[in-house]
């Protein structure tokens, strides 16, 4: 079975690639837009839908939807199976998710919820995966220097959003500002539920729109949905800001907290900023030498699990993450991982094991072993396939 993976640059992509082949498949890449971002749709069909619709491949695959790659395998007449992996994906949005090709992936439930009315028996919820025989290795290789190097108390891997907040540039008249921030404020004290699009209103989507300059405007061939933009491209960053500020800063005034990030830190004095991570060889092993890893999920992640629990279980690390909906689904809290759901509790928490060895590695344990069981790309890949290929 040939496979055709189009790749832009996910960190996910050599992951799968990985898993395709260890299943027996034969893989080609594309990787020109992984080194010219600046490629455009009409580009993209030009130079490879002639391979594509003459290669004899059994299906098309992405991480993310590319719409201009979808219309040229419905042309085609190819299965064209994309994992959503972000969110929000605003391509989704396109008119070419209704292909008949489409065999569209959603790790969020809300996600799946919203879209899958659009191309019924075509999209699909699925939680998302890690590679732990890849992380594996990188942890047995790695020396006695490097290991001391990773280890401490408390670590977080990521932005802060500060400097990738789009809605920092808006310019809003003081009411609305006002309405936003408490919006903001409430948002922040609900765990498990994300309620930003539900309360906005029609009024307030418009005014922030003419008020955020070069706002997103959805192309043609899209479906508008300017309150989903609003909510979760605008509002739902700002509230993932000040979130991961604010825990951070709490965190680092009560611990020693490592904090791998090219954000300012200069608000929290406290923390220790240890710069950029590497994610192949560097992240695996902060992931397995942290006494606690802390997951602090994107708000536009409505109810899904971020990659991020699944790379740091599939290393071996325990995880100290906030609740989302679907996180009693797949994993046991208390047994695979812990689960905050207030700065109150993640601060008691983080108290009670690290003064708790023997209780925090054996739930790191249990969160491997499920992982290693459950949530590897080849286990996903294989259920993904069969349900594209329905017998």
């Amino acid at each position: 079975m040939k496979v055709y993976i189009y790749r832009y640059g996910s960190l996910c992509e050599p992951d799968v690639t990985d898993a395709l082949k260890s299943l027996g498949l034969d893989v080609k890449e594309e990787t020109a837009e992984m080194y010219d971002k600046n490629l455009l749709p009409s580009e993209c069909v030009k130079r490879f839908s002639p391979d594509i619709l003459s290669g004899g491949y059994s299906f098309v695959f992405t991480i993310n939807f590319f719409p201009w790659l979808s219309d040229v395998c419905e042309i085609g007449g190819i299965t064209y199976i994309s994992l959503i992996v972000d969110s929000p994906v605003l391509e989704l949005y396109s008119n070419s998710i209704k292909n008949k090709c489409n065999r569209v992936f959603l790790f969020d439930r809300m996600l799946y919820n919203e879209f899958e009315p659009y191309n019924p028996g075509h999209i699909f919820h699925i939680p998302l995966a890690t590679n732990v025989s890849r992380t594996d290795d990188v942890i047995a290789k790695a020396d006695r220097a490097t290991l001391d190097k990773y280890t401490c108390d408390i670590s977080f891997i990521g932005s802060t959003y500060q400097e990738k907040c789009p809605f920092n540039q808006a310019k809003l008249p003081e009411y609305e500002k006002g309405y936003v921030q408490g919006l903001i404020e409430a948002q922040l004290k609900v765990y498990g539920y994300n309620f930003i699009e539900d309360v906005i209103s029609d009024r307030f989507v418009d005014t922030f729109m003419s008020c955020m300059p070069d706002c997103y405007t959805f192309p043609d061939g899209a479906r508008t949905n300017n309150k989903a933009l609003v909510s979760q491209y605008y509002v739902s960053v700002k509230v993932a800001e000040q979130e991961r500020l604010r825990l951070l800063k709490m965190l680092s005034d009560n611990f020693n907290v490592d904090f791998y990030t090219r954000s300012d830190t200069s608000s929290m004095p406290g923390i220790n900023n240890r710069g950029f991570a590497r994610s192949l060889d560097e992240m695996p092993i902060i992931f397995n030498r942290s006494k606690i890893n802390l997951n602090i999920t994107a708000k536009s992640i409505r109810s899904g699990l971020s990659l991020r629990v699944f790379d740091v279980l599939g290393c071996g690390g325990f995880l100290i993450t906030n609740y989302q909906a679907e996180l009693p689904e797949f994993f046991e809290i208390g047994k695979d991982l812990v689960a905050y759901d207030s700065p109150e509790s993640l601060k008691e928490l983080c108290a009670y094991y690290l003064a708790h060895d023997d209780e925090r590695m054996e739930i790191a344990r249990n969160g491997y072993e499920k992982v290693k069981k459950l949530h590897t790309y080849q286990t996903r890949l294989l259920q993904m396939i069969d349900m594209a290929f329905p017998k």
